[in-house]
Order: C-alpha cells, then sequence, then structure tokens
C-alpha cells in the first residue's frame, strides 16, 4: 500500500511539473508572435 501511495505522489508532481512547463512554452510562443506581429506592423508603416 505504502508503494502504492509513494508511486502516485510521485506521479502527481510530475504531472503538475508537466502542465507548468507546457503553460510556459505556451506563454512563450504568445510572445514570440506578438513580437513577430509588432515587428510586421512597423515595417508596414
Amino acid at each position: 500500500m505504502r508503494k502504492i501511495f509513494v508511486l502516485f505522489a510521485a506521479a502527481a508532481a510530475l504531472t503538475t511539473a508537466a502542465c507548468n512547463t507546457v503553460s510556459g512554452v505556451g506563454r512563450d510562443a504568445s510572445a514570440a508572435g506578438d513580437a513577430v506581429t509588432g515587428a510586421a506592423e512597423d515595417a508596414k508603416n
């Protein structure tokens, strides 16, 4: 029973870390898109 609890706790920790990583990548991609959009607008003017 204790091994199952330890495995569950480890899986929960890894899942939380993975969600934070994916969220961070999404924010980085969004920031890059905003920068490209801004550069395109500046070049157009």
